[in-house]
This record gives C-alpha cells, structure tokens and sequence, in this order.
C-alpha cells in the first residue's frame, strides 16, 4: 500500500521525536525551528494481537505484519502559504500524503522554546490550519477562474457543476472552516477530486504532553478538545519525549512495568499506529498455514479479486473465488480443516466485499 500519513504542526511540538518514536529510521531532533526541513519516511509495523493468534493455532516459519507508512514533515509558521519558512515546500509534502497527524505541543518546559513564546494549542492548531486553508482558497480560486471559462465554451455541464461545488468550499474557506466540513455526494466529490486540496484531508490531532499527563491530558488537551468539538475528528494523547523512553527498553516485562507505572496499557504509538491506520480507511485480511502467517493491508469496501491483487496480480486476472473463513471461527474451531468440517468455509465471487479480519484462500487460474 502506498497510502501515507503525514505528521505536521509548529516548530519544536515533538513531531520527530515522535516520529523516531515510530520508526526505526532516526530523524534529527534538536531544540531550534526547521531541525526537520526534507520529509522523513518511516514505514511502520502495525501491532497486531489477531496475527500472533492466528501464528500460535500454525505456528508457521514466517510471520509477517501489516505496515503503514509515517512521513515525518518539517515544521509550517506562519506564511507557509506565501512561502515564509521554506512553506511551499512544506505544503508540497502535505499534498502528497493521504491523511494528516497533527501534532500540538500540550507540554511547558522552559527548556524548549515555543515559536511564539508560549504555549497555546488552539491558537497553534488556528496557525496550521489558516495556513492550509489559504493554500486550498488559492487552489480553488485558480481552478474556479479556468473552469468558468470552460462552462461558457459549448455550456460545459460538468465545468458548471465542478464550478458550482468549487463555489460551495471557497465560501466555506473565506469562513475560516476546512473543505472537510462540507459535506460533498459522491459525484462531487470526484468532480473536485484532482484539486488534492489539503483542508480535505483526514485529520487526527495528537496532543503531546508531559510524562505526568500521559493517561489523562491536562488543560491544554482539554482546551483543544473543545476547540475541534464540531470538526468530527479524533484526538490522541501521547507523551512523545516518554514514548522514546519506553521505546528504548529492549526487556518486555521492564516495559509493561513502566506502562503500569504511567497509567497506560499499551504504548501510546502503537495507538497512534492503529489511528493512522483507520484514518486512512485501511483493514486488514489474513492468510495463514504451515509456511506463513501474513497481514495483508487493503481498502475498505474492496472486492475480492482485487483483494486477490494485492498478493499477486496473476490472483486478480485470473480470479475464480476466494475460500473465506471468520476470524472468531477459526480462533474456536482452531484450524482449516476444522472449519472446513463444521461448514465455516464460504465460498465468495467477484462481488464479495472483504471484511476486516477476513481469513482467505484464493483460487485462481492464469
């Protein structure tokens, strides 16, 4: 899967610590402005319980998660959007991931400076978000002026329609809302669709906070909680700077202690793994046997010839059906043949639509 998530926000909010956080690949992090100024990319294991399941009923000789992809992008300021602080190229990374993390520092230390000299997560969050906007009114303006000019050529009715649509986000823009709060039909959506405009984007915003607000939040996460309340989007707390000490410990049990001590029972990232992995309306189906036990990642609502695909193209073209069995069956019967004894086998066509956690067999012929 080449989807993408793309971590932003200020200067100095934790973005790369966390991001290290994430990924065995090290971005710099230091205490000044644009420590990070060429994207990093991580490509980043998803934690999975049903996989190590899955392995324990085979035990296999190999087993191999699912990923996701994390990129770590330089901090915007204000004027990003007219180029201030390397901005336009900062906004080019952005349009080319598929979702956005947006980090907000909810931490005081006076040891790490602030860009604007305090700390403020709604004003912060108000910075990107004015800056992202102003890039997507530019974007829709241009493309409004030129598509006009197309609806009177011939009365273009796709130019009119394309127009009218663009009509209905500018004027949410010049509000200060996002594109992703107007609500588009699905042919809208295509018609507007190669505008890649960057308020479109999914969102998750991820407060970073200190070690002792780490299962709980404070008041800086309580503030903006409340700020993004009519945006429909998710928050995640995560002390990044605790993160990485957590990650460091290579003995599990020393690591579930520090956990406990902390008031958490799993890692923040590998929540924040799992929100990235939703956010871009990723799943996962299984297959599992003797050699290998393997997460394959996929695009909710696929069919099953094109879930085929991803093993293997050969697997689409050739597609016959596909041998599906439920998770929860196979956990209680506890193996293929057991399903396939108890009648717990379906056998799916062309139209099938994969399921979350779907175990599948495919036939095929080329």
């Amino acid at each position: 899967m080449a989807l993408q998530c793309g971590i932003v926000g200020l200067p100095n909010v934790g973005k790369s610590t966390l991001f290290n956080c994430l990924s065995n690949a090290k971005a710099q992090a230091a205490n000044f402005p644009f420590c990070t100024i060429e994207p990093n990319v991580g490509v980043i294991t998803v934690p999975d319980k049903r996989l190590i399941q899955l392995a324990e009923i085979d035990k296999p000789k190999r087993i191999i998660p699912t990923t996701v992809e994390i990129v770590d992008i330089a901090g915007l300021v204000k004027g990003a959007s007219k180029g201030e602080g390397l901005g336009n190229q900062f906004l080019a990374n952005i349009r080319e991931v598929d979702a956005i993390i947006h980090v907000i520092r909810c931490f005081e230390n006076e040891n790490i400076i602030h860009v604007d000299g305090s700390i403020n997560p709604v004003r912060d969050k108000e910075v990107i978000d004015i800056e992202l906007q102003l890039k997507d009114l530019e974007t829709v303006e241009s493309r409004i002026a030129k598509l006009q000019k197309q609806a009177k050529v011939g009365n273009d009715k796709i130019a009119q329609k394309t127009v009218a649509t663009a009509e209905r986000i500018r004027s949410v823009l010049l509000t200060g809302k996002s594109a992703r709060t107007v609500v588009l039909t699905e042919d809208e959506e295509s018609l507007i669709h190669d505008f890649f405009l960057l308020t479109k984007k999914p969102v998750l915003y991820v407060c970073n906070v200190d070690e002792a607000s780490a299962s709980k939040g404070n008041k800086f996460t309580q503030q903006l909680s409340v700020a993004i309340a009519d945006e429909n989007a998710e928050i995640l707390i995560i002390a990044a700077a605790t993160e990485a000490d957590i990650a460091s410990l290579e003995d599990y049990e020393e690591k579930q202690l520090f956990l406990e001590d902390l008031g958490l029972d799993e890692p923040g990232v590998n929540k924040l793994i799992h929100s990235a992995y939703k956010l871009l309306n990723l799943q996962t189906y299984f297959t599992t046997g003797e050699i290998e036990t393997r997460a394959w990642t996929f695009i909710k609502g696929i069919k099953a010839p094109q879930a085929a695909g991803i093993i293997h193209s050969d697997f689409e073209k050739g597609f016959i059906r596909a041998e599906v069995i439920k998770f929860d069956d196979y956990m209680r019967l506890g193996s293929e043949s057991a399903c396939r004894d108890a009648g717990k086998i379906a056998i799916e066509g062309k139209e099938y639509i994969v399921q979350d956690a779907d175990i599948m067999h495919f036939r095929f012929n080329v």
